[in-house]
């Protein structure tokens, strides 16, 4: 292992150099938490990948009393009262993140390779898809591997209906309502109704 490698590992003291980036390139994992252009398909992702699968049918499997517990070991950050119900689908688990009392029915997917950040009180019903990584729109770099991964964000007091689907980089705003099966393609307003696909705001007048 050479001089840098063993100092960009931490085996070795930072010398006053040693955060030029030059010395110390980024892994794929850092590129894709920090929503740059990435390979999917390095070694080191596929180990976190295999690791998270294995949670999650663990969790997916278990029997009532144990679930929690499973959850707890899976997503980055579960508040006081926040659920999943299994069966649940993930990439990575860790960058998800659960508010105080919100929940997740069955059957979600939830491809977290940027943060998955839900806020409190927050329902989210059966078969939702949240997506947050993009491979590239050239057909020779997305054989490659290549992605981009984006955060998505739900606020406070939302209401995701069945089947919704979120693409990467949306904010879902505070106590905002997507109807059942929309697909949610750009960010939607505080207290907005959004239906269809692609998902578009209802009228404030709309009573359903």
């Amino acid at each position: 292992m050479t001089l840098s490698a063993r100092v960009c590992s931490g085996l070795l003291p930072h010398s006053p150099h040693a955060n030029q980036r030059a010395e110390c390139p980024m892994t794929e994992y850092q590129k894709m938490i920090s929503s740059q252009v990435y390979n999917c398909m390095a070694p080191e992702l596929d180990v976190l990948r295999h690791e998270t699968a294995r949670r999650y049918r663990r969790f997916n499997r278990s029997e009532e009393e144990e679930l929690l517990a499973l959850l707890q070991e899976i997503v980055g950050e579960l508040a006081q009262g926040a659920f999943i119900c299994p069966p649940l689908y993930c990439t990575y688990g860790r960058h998800i993140s659960l508010g105080k009392n919100s929940y997740i029915n069955m059957g979600a997917t939830l491809l977290d390779n940027a943060p998955i950040r839900i806020g409190a009180n927050v329902m989210i019903g059966p078969n939702v898809q949240i997506y947050t990584a993009a491979h590239a729109l050239a057909a020779d770099e997305r054989i490659q591997g290549m992605e981009t991964a984006l955060p998505v964000t739900i606020e406070d007091k939302v209401w995701i209906g069945g089947g919704a689907i979120l693409l990467p980089g949306v904010t879902i705003g505070r106590e905002a309502i997507v109807g059942a099966g929309a697909v949610v393609t750009k960010d939607v307003p505080a207290g907005a109704r959004v239906v269809g696909n692609p998902a578009r705001i209802l009228p404030a007048n709309t009573g359903r």
